[in-house]
């Protein structure tokens, strides 16, 4: 009878319809096959599978064709480099530009067809070079990219593995990945929320056993999982929520980030069912809604199956931005229809976006030392967390120098994380830090004991290693090709240093 009426009551609750979780603003979601067949305009197949391969200067993508032109613009060639590190010193002559187009990757990497066949190392990155190549054009291809299509919320009874992505995809229920392009198109769109996830989530792939938490990292650890989650052996509902701390995450110099639609972003909520997210997207390169009533071909709140049609209307604009030293700014992102300005609120160019139940998104165009006096009273390290993304502490400031005339580095620059970093260790929550490469992330770590009041003012929480849900995508640098580095290759994390206080007549009733 008992088990007749819990069945009863199963059947009787409501299910949660699917448009809740999934709202998509950016054209990259499609709606149901049956809506789709629906639909007049249906994408037009531009590139088959066998038909990826072009050279930039023939591409038939004006924004590639403006990258290649960008990158023959600032590209020194290799070999003719080289060959000026043995001329004489006072030799004024410069190494020549790139001109030539590998007709291997297709990439300008050469002055010269003679200095191509000269370069015997070129072989050594030009298969990497291809992939990219052949990686952009697949997603101007106009195919139906079915690695984009986001899964709904995760059965009550069914537990998500964060062993790796393979593993990660199949136990969240995403398409399958038939290929290693889709695996790197969809490991690149979800690395910033899923590498947040695999951290905090309970079932973190980083544990004390493979040495990557601490014993104080256990500690901040379980008391952020104490609030994400809901007591051992109860139900992850949404119902669980009430009641619970708002979780913040603050994502400091956030730039690419900040653009991605906040669907792909829900996918964090997703993991944490009875957890509230409001993340803050704070720095100067944060990117902001459009201005109102410039949003093109908007998408109705009714569609619910998450799809990809194009990548971008910008992908026929030939204008393009090069990345030298510091990443360009991200376009503006499309304005959602519950977008609200927060200017009056934060006192900075920000909005606000309640998108679901357990989702708010704000983003603010400011440095954060700008804006901490407005959080630092209310920070608590069992619901506030902290997360940099390559943040690039060991760089040189192009801002600051010392007093012999040398450039600081950005983690010691006052007008970059210099006073950003000692703010983040007082509140005493939990800071996580990404790299795009070892090189990089060691470069930021050695960086921690040349910044004052940073050095000897830390706790590991996590030590420094590979991140299981980095980027499986090459990036290519536009000043140099050879030149190549993964999102989100590396974790690491600190706190500010605990001090136990003991009262004073207990120390000297030792010696009575």
């Amino acid at each position: 009878m008992l088990l007749r009426l819990t069945t009863r009551r199963l059947a009787a609750r409501p299910r949660i319809s699917p448009a809740v979780f999934t709202r998509p603003i950016f054209n990259l979601l499609l709606c149901k096959p049956e809506q789709a067949n629906k639909s007049s305009s249906q994408p037009t197949l531009l590139l088959t599978q066998d038909d990826l391969f072009h050279p930039f200067s023939k591409s038939p993508f004006p924004p590639v064709r403006a990258r290649g032109e960008a990158i023959q613009n600032l590209a020194p060639c290799p070999v003719c480099a080289s060959s000026h590190e043995h001329d004489h010193a006072h030799t004024k002559a410069q190494p020549r530009l790139v001109k030539f187009e590998c007709p291997e990757c297709g990439w300008p990497t050469h002055c010269s067809e003679a200095h191509w066949k000269e370069d015997i190392e070129h072989q050594k990155y030009c298969r990497r070079l291809r992939e990219a190549n052949e990686d952009d054009h697949d997603l101007r291809s106009g195919r139906e990219l079915h690695e984009f299509k986001l899964p709904e919320p995760q059965g009550y009874e069914e537990t998500i593995s964060f062993a790796n992505w393979d593993v990660f995809w199949y136990t969240r229920g995403f398409s399958s990945m038939d290929t290693e392009r889709s695996r790197r198109h969809a490991s690149k769109l979800l690395t910033y929320p899923v590498t947040i996830g695999g951290a905090l989530h309970q079932h973190s792939p980083l544990t004390s056993s493979n040495q990557r938490v601490t014993p104080e990292g256990s500690r901040s650890l379980a008391a952020l999982r104490s609030t994400l989650h809901v007591e051992p052996g109860a139900p992850e509902t949404e119902e669980a929520a009430v009641g619970k701390p708002q979780v913040r995450i603050f994502i400091l110099g956030a730039r690419a980030e900040s653009s991605l639609p906040p669907h792909v972003w829900q996918q964090l909520c997703l993991l944490f069912p009875s957890t509230h997210f409001h993340l803050f997207f704070i720095g100067p390169q944060v990117s902001l809604p459009k201005p109102p009533g410039t949003v093109q071909n908007p998408i109705p709140e009714t569609k619910s199956d998450p799809k990809v049609t194009r990548t971008s209307d910008a992908q026929n604009e030939p204008s393009y931005l090069p990345n030298v030293y510091q990443p360009p700014t991200p376009a503006a992102i499309e304005r959602h229809k519950r977008t609200r300005s927060s200017i009056e609120r934060y006192g900075v160019p920000s909005y606000t976006v309640p998108y679901t139940p357990q989702l708010t998104i704000t983003g603010m165009q400011a440095n954060y030392a700008d804006v901490h006096a407005q959080f630092q009273h209310t920070l608590d390290p069992y619901s506030d967390l902290y997360f940099m993304f390559s943040p690039g502490f060991g760089f040189p400031s192009l801002e600051s120098v010392d007093d012999s005339g040398q450039p600081l580095l950005q983690i010691a620059s006052p007008t970059e994380w210099g006073p950003v970093l000692p703010m983040l260790l007082a509140s005493k929550c939990s800071v996580f830090v990404t790299g795009f490469s070892p090189a990089d992330v060691e470069r930021d770590v050695r960086s921690l004991s040349l910044a004052p009041g940073v050095a000897g003012e830390f706790e590991w929480v996590i030590t420094p290693g590979p991140n299981t849900f980095g980027s499986e995508k090459w990036e290519i640098a536009d000043f140099d090709p050879r030149v190549m580095v993964k999102t989100n290759w590396g974790i690491w994390a600190i706190r500010g240093k605990s001090r136990d206080i003991q009262q004073k007549d207990k120390i000297f009733s030792l010696f009575s």
